[in-house]
């Protein structure tokens, strides 16, 4: 359904793409990788069609000047940018690539900081799809933010002298609201989200996760994909948070058949079984 208008629809080129990038990190295959990767450029090539002459939100005049569907373009390309330096890294682990993945992130990130600057400002007129494009913006500046917090404090500090900032509450602030608004990156909030509070602050012992919350973004979701496979493994997590073994190991079984694509899921489902036993 995606594949034939991803030459003309950016969000159409920028989803089949996250898709391709998302089967990649799961398989690790060098061929997936590769195809992910192309895939993506093409997105961003895409975006780049629909993007304003001057990038410059942060000067008064030209921004002005931007349409909503250039300011989608924005959003779109940023997001490109920050995946395409996600698969830099996982393809290859050189000090060239390291710089290149960089490069992109930094690009990425001061893209996502100008268009949240733009959309709280005086000036700035909301549009019909304003929904979508501040979701995809909380979803950008909240993931900058959440990932850079769980760095070491003295790393922290270097990355803010050099523009970056890592304040988690904020983050936490700004997902939270991209999960709850209903636009086309609410499932993405959800999913970074869920990662954080039922994984993450376990493996980097920055807190206890939060259950209670994890359950709050999880329900939603179940009820309207009650076979998800992605939202049965959380579920089934957060259950083995609580100490509930058997709705634990029923739910990771009931992800294991809910979906036959992709093996690796699967893998990641045995792995949590492996606990629960």
């Amino acid at each position: 359904k995606l594949r034939p208008r991803v030459n003309e629809s950016m969000y159409h080129a920028l989803i089949y793409a996250t898709v391709l990038e998302m089967q990649a990190m799961m398989t690790f295959q060098h061929d997936d990788i590769s195809n992910a990767g192309n895939t993506m450029k093409h997105a961003q090539e895409v975006c780049q069609r629909f993007r304003h002459k001057s990038s410059g939100l942060s000067n008064k005049s030209v921004g002005g000047s931007f349409s909503e569907v250039q300011l989608h373009a924005e959003v779109c390309f940023a997001e490109c940018q920050l995946q395409r330096a996600a698969l830099t890294f996982l393809q290859d682990e050189s000090m060239v690539s390291f710089v290149k993945g960089g490069i992109k992130v930094r690009n990425s990130y001061l893209i996502y900081r100008e268009l949240h600057k733009f959309i709280k400002s005086h000036n700035f007129i909301k549009g019909p799809s304003h929904r979508h494009l501040e979701g995809g913006i909380s979803f950008g500046v909240g993931a900058f933010n959440l990932t850079l917090s769980l760095f070491p404090p003295r790393i922290l500090k270097m990355l803010e002298f050099a523009g970056f900032s890592g304040d988690k509450e904020y983050a936490l602030s700004l997902l939270g609201d991209g999960a709850t608004g209903m636009n086309l990156r609410s499932m993405l909030c959800v999913l970074l989200l869920l990662c954080y509070h039922t994984f993450l602050t376990f493996i980097l012992g920055t807190g206890e996760g939060e259950v209670i919350e994890a359950e709050r973004l999880l329900k939603p979701f179940r009820l309207r994909y009650p076979q998800g496979a992605i939202f049965l493994f959380f579920a089934g997590r957060t259950e083995e948070i609580k100490g509930n073994i058997d709705e634990a190991v029923a739910l990771f079984e009931h992800g294991c058949k809910a979906q036959q694509t992709w093996k690796q899921f699967h893998h990641m489902c045995y792995w949590e079984l492996m606990w629960c036993f």
